[in-house]
């Protein structure tokens, strides 16, 4: 080795062997560690910014959501059950209502009874439905009621488009529900005998015995009940006889002060004439009736001349009806029919003569 190669210094020398002496994992752990945080940042694509990272969608913020209820688990024979669907559409969507008409419902061993829809819009375009079926059934059959599932399309609402011309955005699935049948008839049982075979039970000795007993005691409560019930018709008739008596008496003097009255007027005009006729009328239905016993008020002078057929040797019914005949023609019939005022002197002495009669 030449003189320039040798070290210039005895310090260089030491530096050199502790160098060589060290081991080899000093050198490492006196370098520091690099940062994460230090690193560069790789550049974006094309300049963008990071797409940011896929979120779950939660279920409240779906586009349409589905509920159903029961109001009760399990039915008898003929009972009725409320199955209610319960469907909220949001981000401005709306579903066919025809889906959920009730002859889409797939039911098994149900029938449905009434049915009705409620339609609410709410705030933050949120559309409410709630459809309502009124179900029962009439099988003894079927061990578990279903009410299967149901497809529910929807759309993207649009002014001025009608849902049937829109396009299915998607579809919601209504979940099927099941009811409980429960019957007191016996389970397998092939046929269903309205009575049964069997006698009845023979009742105690207490029963028996107390059964004439209380025979015994109806019968008696019932007899003062009947001599009572004898007592008081048989007052009734005696008071009815009193009063007719009283009445025919009365009748008489009243339809003689009446027919004095009638007699009295002098029906110059045709409204005058067409009073005293009306006046006439009912002074010889109200004898009729005393003397007779018949409702004649209501009735035609012909229905009356018929009734009057059993008191005809009382009463002359032929000129009573057409004493009635002339009133009604004077009544109800236009100016030019009217009776003239010797034509209302004639009926007047006819109805003397059946005011006259039965008495």
């Amino acid at each position: 080795m030449t003189a320039p190669d040798r070290p210039s210094s005895p310090l260089l020398v030491a530096l050199l062997a502790a160098l060589a002496l060290a081991p080899a994992g000093t050198t490492a752990q006196t370098r520091p560690a690099a940062s994460v945080g230090a690193l560069p940042a790789a550049p974006h694509a094309a300049g963008r910014p990071p797409a940011p990272a896929p979120q779950a969608t939660p279920a409240e913020e779906e586009e349409v959501t589905v509920k159903t209820n029961l109001d009760r688990p399990a039915v008898w024979v003929a009972d009725r059950v409320t199955y209610t669907i319960e469907i909220t559409c949001r981000r401005g969507v709306d579903i066919l209502v025809d889906d959920l008409s009730p002859d889409k419902l797939k039911l098994v061993g149900l029938e449905v009874v009434s049915s009705d829809t409620a339609r609410q819009a709410g705030s933050g375009d949120v559309i409410r439905y709630e459809f309502r079926y009124v179900l029962t059934t009439y099988r003894v059959d079927v061990p578990t009621l279903t009410i299967g599932p149901l497809p529910v399309r929807y759309y993207a609402r649009r002014e001025g488009e009608r849902p049937a011309d829109a396009a299915p955005a998607g579809t919601v699935r209504v979940p099927e529900a099941a009811i409980a049948f429960r019957s007191l008839l016996p389970d397998a049982q092939p046929s269903y005998p309205v009575r049964d075979s069997r006698p009845a039970a023979q009742r105690l000795l207490v029963y028996r015995i107390l059964r004439p007993i209380g025979v015994g005691l109806i019968v008696l409560s019932i007899v003062p009940v009947g001599f009572m019930a004898i007592g008081l018709v048989r007052r009734a008739r005696q008071g009815r006889r009193s009063t007719v008596r009283r009445s025919l008496r009365q009748t008489r003097q009243a339809a003689r002060a009446a027919l004095e009255e009638v007699r009295a007027a002098d029906p110059a005009t045709a409204d005058a004439r067409r009073a005293a006729f009306a006046r006439l009328d009912a002074l010889v239905r109200q004898h009729l009736s005393d003397v007779c016993g018949v409702p004649t008020p209501g009735l035609t002078p012909a229905e009356i001349s018929t009734v009057l057929g059993a008191c005809a040797s009382r009463m002359p019914v032929d000129l009573a009806s057409s004493v009635l005949t002339s009133c009604e023609l004077a009544r109800y019939a236009g100016p030019e029919l009217l009776p003239s005022a010797d034509a209302w002197r004639d009926t007047l002495t006819q109805a003397e003569q059946v005011l006259a009669a039965g008495r």
